[in-house]
């Protein structure tokens, strides 16, 4: 059967109540299990191992079948003097600012991981996926990922199997709402990559908190989800993942 994997991104102190929605509607369309994409500090202002409230309600999602996944550590990039314009134009244009893994190096890499599994560690269950911020990782910083033991990390157009090592091309739909142009060009990206993606065995929908808050972009999203799902299973990556890792053996 084919695949349909849903993961919200951003999950934070900060984006709770918008998460919180989100879930509630996806459980109405049948999505129960989703990868939530966990922002351990956000902006360095919303700390969750000092949060006792975001983690219970933390905890009921991953006990009810949702994945939690490691996004990065603060999820913004601080700008740094010597960027170059293509440096500039990838981080501040293309993300706002939020491309935290874009060049860091080994040991940062490897410290941001280190402190994000640390808080994470309240959950009852191993973090086994990583996701960069707006999907943008270092060469190095891939290389610290894979060093500490994650199964899996995602590209905005591949999932990478890290143990044992394996590449799939999946396409992720995701949205862009910081300007009424980009909602406009996300409505008519993603309904034609909808249709293409439609015999596609896998296929990713990708979820921030302020798609909830635009009505034609969260209609879209419902629509694509409730099409999908007459044929296909929705499963976390972490499931999707230990089935492709199986079939390369």
């Amino acid at each position: 059967m084919k695949s349909l994997v849903v993961s919200l991104h951003d999950v934070s102190p900060l984006t709770q109540p918008l998460c919180a929605k989100i879930l509630s509607d996806l459980a109405d369309l049948g999505v129960y299990r989703t990868s939530l994409l966990v922002i351990p500090n956000h902006h360095g202002h919303a700390p969750i191992s000092e949060n006792r409230s975001f983690q219970s309600w933390l905890i009921r999602q991953v006990d009810a079948g949702h994945e939690p996944v490691l996004h990065g550590y603060f999820h913004q990039r601080q700008m740094k003097k010597a960027d170059s314009w293509i440096s500039k134009l990838t981080t501040e244009i293309y993300t706002a600012g939020e491309g935290e893994f874009f060049d860091l190096s080994l040991d940062e890499a490897t410290k941001a991981l280190s402190d994000g599994l640390k808080d994470m560690a309240f959950l009852s269950r191993k973090v086994v996926g990583f996701v960069a911020p707006a999907w943008l990782v270092s060469d190095a910083a891939e290389k610290g990922v894979k060093n500490m033991g994650f199964v899996y990390t995602t590209r905005i157009g591949s999932i990478r199997i890290l143990k044992p090592s394996k590449e799939v091309k999946s396409r992720s739909l995701v949205w862009s709402t910081r300007a009424a142009w980009r909602v406009l060009a996300s409505l008519g990206w993603n309904k034609a990559l909808a249709i293409a993606k439609n015999g596609a065995p896998i296929l990713r929908v990708s979820i921030h908190p302020a798609d909830v808050q635009h009505k034609l972009i969260w209609w879209q999203i419902r629509k694509i989800i409730t099409t999908a799902r007459r044929e296909r299973e929705c499963i976390p990556y972490e499931l999707l993942v230990e089935r492709l890792a199986w079939k390369s053996l």
